[in-house]
């Protein structure tokens, strides 16, 4: 897996809210719906009728229907994906609005199949449910009084200031962007190759392309493959466990060099199927006929949602998936939709479990080197970097003494039942102290397991008590250290989710304390 470049930003402008611009901006979120999609043919989701906008076919299907959507997103508490979902499933199955009333808890449309959408085109599935929902709730305020309205405008101000902070977190990216564009082109000045258009023109080419040419080289692949701790775990559950492989079919998901594959083959399976995007698959071929091993490994190049595979079924799934903060670079979506597409029943995905931990980090001496250092750069005061320098997550090998709590699980995922929609989730935390010191950061890791069905189980963890990993770990440092002491508990929430504007990449906000930041990790 790369590492992630050592970026540096100039500071963006202030993008929160005066006082006078809430009262505006509470006035005017209704009226984004008026203006959404003028002049745009919305079909209804009931019947054959045409409106004229998203307002309209909403106000259409609860005065004819009898159906509130707004209400429908409120009572399951859907968030984008499940509103999508429920839109594309009141379609595909047009069922009526007393059937939708019938369900509560468990709903029909919990299923990615719902994610295509059944409209090619559907103005309903371009609309901001966060905007949405925010709009019904300025008038629900004003109907039910004062008190409630005031109450509900101060929800929407601390929901203003976090789509402020991904804003500015998306404006230092695209900053970023910028500088690396115009560092490229002072670079190849003078030299003969692509004009400037040429260059912009590259950047805005499928953003996969870059992330699979960055895995064609064989560097990233040495690295892996010297990382003992992860190679040799996937080598001790595979070759440990031939009962588990032996005349089994297997699919390696993003097979690199086909180290996994060859495993697999080693282990009696029957049959390997090695997928890999990038142009390391050719030297996988190589690796594969030196080995005698191509009447059992084949090879495909290309995206696993795009090929088709020379069977219908699988038995056993394995990839080496995981990023830094195990979610970064959403591999895990492509083995999630291997596994719903080709894995047959009974079959597993290895690894088979995971889970994110976050622990508190003491480490004064990092924080002053790195935040408190733009005080005083040779006597000029250079404070504004701090917020350019606070909201990059940084992926380093924590020094194991640095450490001042005990772990806490925030996240467990089940690779054979996951959705791609679990893999965005909030989470509440407690770290407990285990120093009397100052918490300068919050350092994220990971474990894995292979355990399911096999007599030989293995895991392995990139925690900073054990053996260092190309994973290393990820440290969230704080702006201001906060002074604690042994047996404290210090509670907080953390919220994980994709970067819109490039999916691979994440953006993680913190609640520690009274403190509040949201970082990005790419």
């Amino acid at each position: 897996m790369a590492e992630p470049t050592d970026t540096r930003h100039d500071e963006v402008p202030d993008l929160s809210l005066s006082e006078g611009e809430e009262e505006e901006d509470d006035e005017e979120q209704w009226q984004w719906m008026e203006e959404e999609a003028d002049g745009v043919s919305v079909s209804c989701l009931f019947c054959q009728r045409s409106l004229n906008s998203v307002p309209e076919t909403f106000q259409h299907c609860q005065a004819d229907h009898g159906v509130s959507i707004l209400q429908l997103v409120k009572a399951h508490r859907l968030d984008d994906y499940g509103y999508i979902k429920m839109i594309n499933y009141i379609r595909t199955v047009k069922c009526s609005g007393e059937t939708l009333a019938v369900f509560d808890g468990a709903v029909p449309w919990d299923s990615d199949e719902f994610m295509k959408p059944a409209l090619p085109d559907d103005p309903l599935l371009q609309i901001d449910l966060e905007e949405l929902v925010g709009a019904e709730l300025v008038v629900d305020a004003a109907a039910s009084g004062q008190d409630e309205a005031l109450l509900q405008r101060a929800r929407q101000a601390e929901e203003r200031a976090a789509r402020s902070e991904e804003a500015l977190a998306r404006a230092m990216e695209d900053l970023q962007n910028l500088k690396v564009l115009a560092q490229g082109l002072v670079l190849n000045a003078g030299r003969p190759g692509p004009s400037c258009s040429g260059a912009i023109a590259e950047l805005r080419e499928d953003e996969d392309e870059a992330y699979f040419s960055s895995y064609g080289h064989y560097g990233i692949h040495e690295e892996m493959l010297k990382d003992k701790v992860r190679t040799e775990s996937y080598r001790d559950f595979i070759c440990g466990n031939p009962d588990v492989f032996k005349d089994k079919v297997v699919l390696d998901v993003g097979c690199g060099t086909g180290i996994l594959s060859m495993f697999a083959a080693r282990a009696g399976a029957r049959k390997v199927i090695a997928v890999d995007q990038s142009e390391i698959i050719y030297q996988a071929m190589d690796i594969v006929r030196s080995n005698q091993l191509e009447n059992t490994i084949t090879l495909i190049k290309g995206r696993i949602e795009d090929v088709n595979l020379p069977v219908e079924k699988v038995d056993i799934i394995i990839s080496e998936w995981m990023g830094y903060f195990l979610l970064f670079e959403s591999m895990l979506d492509s083995v999630i939709f291997a596994r719903d597409m080709y894995l047959a029943e009974g079959g597993s995905v290895y690894p088979n479990s995971c889970n994110i931990s976050l622990a508190a980090v003491g480490d004064t001496e990092k924080h002053c080197d790195r935040i408190a250092f733009w005080d005083d750069v040779y006597g000029f005061k250079m404070e504004c970097m701090k917020k350019a320098v606070v909201p990059e997550a940084v992926v380093e090998v924590l020094k194991p003494e640095t450490v001042i709590s005990e772990p806490a699980v925030i996240q467990t995922l089940d690779c054979n039942a996951v959705t791609t929609s679990e893999l965005e989730f909030t989470a509440d935390f407690t770290l407990k102290m285990t120093a009397s010191t100052h918490c300068t950061a919050v350092v994220g890791y990971f474990d894995i397991f292979f355990d399911r069905g096999s007599a030989n189980k293995v895991m392995f963890s990139t925690s900073p008590h054990c053996t260092k990993t190309h994973w290393k770990q990820t440290v969230f440092l704080l702006e201001n250290p906060i002074p604690v002491q042994s047996g404290d508990e210090l509670p907080g929430r953390i919220t994980v989710r994709k970067n819109r504007k490039d999916p691979r990449a994440l953006l993680v906000t913190l609640n520690l304390a009274d403190w509040r930041q949201t970082y990005s990790l790419q």
